[in-house]
């Protein structure tokens, strides 16, 4: 697979750059977990638009794709089950999105839809094929999307998002059920989170960054309160099972349900679904901080948490799966919020948001869409003045 020095130097740049903004912000500014407050963006509209979504003032959206359907005039029909996303830079300001399929006995993989500098569909073509419940992942900064396969068995590929091709098996980041994966592109290590309700979160050292071919995998341990912040320290484990079936799986902490992971200016944002929160680990001081909790607020509007990217602005954007079908906002500041809200896709789940490179257009999918069937996805795209 080959490496793109030119992303990878300038995407490296860019976050290093960004490191002294973000992490002390949060660490020290505010030291309670998100509260309900107003959105940095308004309120979403009483009423959905044509497409089926509730959206603020000055933001608009169109369907990019419904699943078994073809991708504009490209020829090529879209996956079912669209699950896990990101964008990658291209040349000529363009870009890509990518998208895992999460069907089940071989029929899953991963799929990427090119876009022009102006937004227009000019390619889309199948990356992975042949796999399992492929439910989300994570970019790498060399150019390539890891897709996690989500069940007992799963493993991550690393896939060329820039051409029609097939994912290489990284069977080091172990082989347990996947959800995301994120890469510290500072510390040069990965963290990936467990869809189970034993899960664990785990951490992968490469023997040599950025090749995923060997290194050490290993799970977490909790001490302390992670309400006003607890430490973490790391426990060697196999890659050949998930963490709660080997020998020393006492050692290292249950993590229920684990869901979405996002690396941003030196933390590790991830959700985990069972107890609807979302964490904030910094691997410069071992630090993890509960940053959000339903239970501490009842009637916040984040429940089902699940998907989460983090805009160039520090905003963190989670997907809900269930709850009233939103994508929601925690600011800076520490206030939860809705962004935006899918109206008649009760039996679905918002899946694979994901920012435009420069921050203008949100992409996400409705996993199941409007008909409940496991083939009814539907990909959006939402435009307006994202804090950037």
């Amino acid at each position: 697979m080959s490496f793109n020095r030119r992303n990878f130097l300038r995407l490296s740049a860019v976050s290093g750059t960004a490191l002294a903004l973000g992490p002390a912000f949060w660490r020290n500014a505010y030291a309670a977990p998100a509260q309900p407050g107003n959105s940095p963006y308004g309120a979403i509209s009483g009423s959905a638009d044509a497409n089926g979504v509730r959206l603020p003032a000055g933001f608009s959206s169109r369907i990019i794709v419904r699943s078994g359907s073809k991708v504009a005039s490209t020829g090529y029909t879209w996956h079912g089950a669209p699950d896990g996303g990101a964008c990658f830079p291209v040349s000529g300001g363009g870009w890509i999105y990518t998208s895992n399929s999460e069907k089940a006995l071989g029929t899953g993989g991963a799929s990427a839809i090119k876009f022009d500098a102006g937004g227009t569909i000019v390619g889309a073509y199948r990356i992975l094929s042949n796999t399992t419940s492929n439910c989300a992942g994570g970019p790498t900064p060399w150019g390539t999307w890891l897709s996690c396969e989500e069940y007992s068995g799963g493993r991550v590929w690393e896939c060329d998002p820039t051409k029609s091709s097939q994912g290489v098996l990284r069977a080091a980041l172990g082989t347990f059920s996947h959800e995301a994966v994120a890469v510290d592109s500072d510390d040069y290590r990965l963290y990936l989170t467990e869809d189970s309700t034993s899960g664990r979160f785990y951490r992968f050292t490469p023997s040599s960054y950025p090749s995923l071919a060997s290194g050490t995998l290993e799970a977490a341990r909790v001490s302390g309160d992670p309400l006003t912040g607890a430490t973490v320290t790391w426990v060697p484990v196999s890659a050949s099972k998930p963490a709660s079936q080997q020998s020393n799986a006492s050692q290292t902490t249950v993590f229920n349900g684990g869901e979405g992971c996002w690396y941003d200016r030196g933390t590790v944002y991830f959700t985990t679904k069972g107890d609807n929160r979302v964490w904030a680990y910094t691997p410069e001081t071992s630090r993890l901080e509960i940053i959000y909790d339903d239970n501490i607020y009842p009637n916040s509007p984040l429940k089902g948490v699940d998907n989460v990217t983090v805009s160039s602005s520090g905003d963190i954007f989670v997907a809900e799966d269930g709850g009233d079908l939103q994508i929601c906002i925690i600011t800076p500041n520490r206030i939860v919020a809705p962004l935006l809200q899918l109206v008649g896709h009760n039996s679905s789940e918002i899946t694979g948001p994901a920012f435009s490179p420069d921050g203008k257009r949100l992409y996400f999918s409705s996993q199941r869409g409007t008909s409940g069937s496991s083939s009814g996805g539907i990909t959006f795209e939402v435009t307006g003045p994202f804090r950037t």
